[in-house]
């Protein structure tokens, strides 16, 4: 299975995370939630397999605009639908391949998944 970087375009995050990818040689594809949507099988995999408080993230903007009842009662059920309503709440980038399955950016992090 290919390598896919999954977020946003014009997140800087992602910019920085796919120019380490570029610069270490890395062939990958970028999955753009705002011109594919999220796939929503793959949504449930990465909550499953991460936990919910690491695919959302929240420390941005999108969950401080939730209500305080979203927010306290959030789960992974409840994880779905808001990441799906609201793609800019998932944590950037999602790496993923057959073998690999990681959520944010830490160039030393990657360095040692990828070899």
């Amino acid at each position: 299975m290919e390598l896919t970087i999954f977020g946003i375009k014009n997140c800087d995050t992602m910019k920085k995370a796919m120019k380490w990818l570029d610069d270490n040689g890395v062939a990958y594809h970028f999955h753009d939630y705002k011109k594919e949507g999220v796939p929503e099988a793959s949504l449930k995999q990465w909550l499953d397999a991460l936990g919910w408080e690491t695919v959302i993230n929240k420390r941005g903007t999108t969950w401080r605009k939730l209500d305080d009842a979203t927010k306290d009662t959030m789960d992974a059920d409840k994880a779905v639908t808001v990441a799906l309503e609201n793609p800019s709440i998932i944590k950037r980038p999602i790496l993923q391949n057959d073998k690999i399955l990681t959520a944010g950016f830490k160039a030393d992090e990657w360095q040692a998944l990828l070899q």
